[in-house]
């Protein structure tokens, strides 16, 4: 498989497409230690929502329980990964980082800190629960 183009920030160019497969092949094009966090991450929305749909949108991951709409997405930056909770502002407590979008927060993962996982966790089940964004 030929290396992906690489975007702004070192985000790994994958061309759109619903299911794992495509989720898949952008968790394995992150740079470095990112690969192993995105595969941590894709396991843990796994666990916590079954039957969870996944999707690569914009060169990002998506993910959600209904058809059309999403609740989580990632972004790969070259400096850490951003988790988007779309209607995370609803999420107790509020992922820490907030968006110019009033429904919008983010968490941010970077190299060598640990996170919560019991916390991303609870924001993932508490996320699935809440009306998803279309897109």
């Amino acid at each position: 498989m030929a290396e992906p183009k690489r975007l702004s920030g070192g985000n790994p160019q994958i061309a759109k497409g619903d299911g794992d497969a495509p989720v898949q092949a952008y968790i394995a094009a992150m740079l470095g230690w990112q690969s192993e966090v995105g595969r941590k991450l894709d396991a843990l929305v796994e666990g916590a929502v079954p039957g969870v749909r996944k999707a690569v949108k914009w060169n990002s991951p998506f993910y959600g329980v209904e058809e059309t709409t999403w609740f989580l997405s990632l972004h790969a930056f070259a400096k850490y990964i951003k988790v988007a909770f779309f209607r995370g502002a609803a999420l107790d407590p509020p992922p820490p980082v907030g968006s110019k979008q009033k429904d919008v927060r983010y968490f941010h993962i970077h190299e060598d800190e640990p996170f919560d996982e019991a916390q991303f966790i609870d924001w993932v089940k508490q996320a699935s629960q809440l009306p998803g964004e279309r897109m």
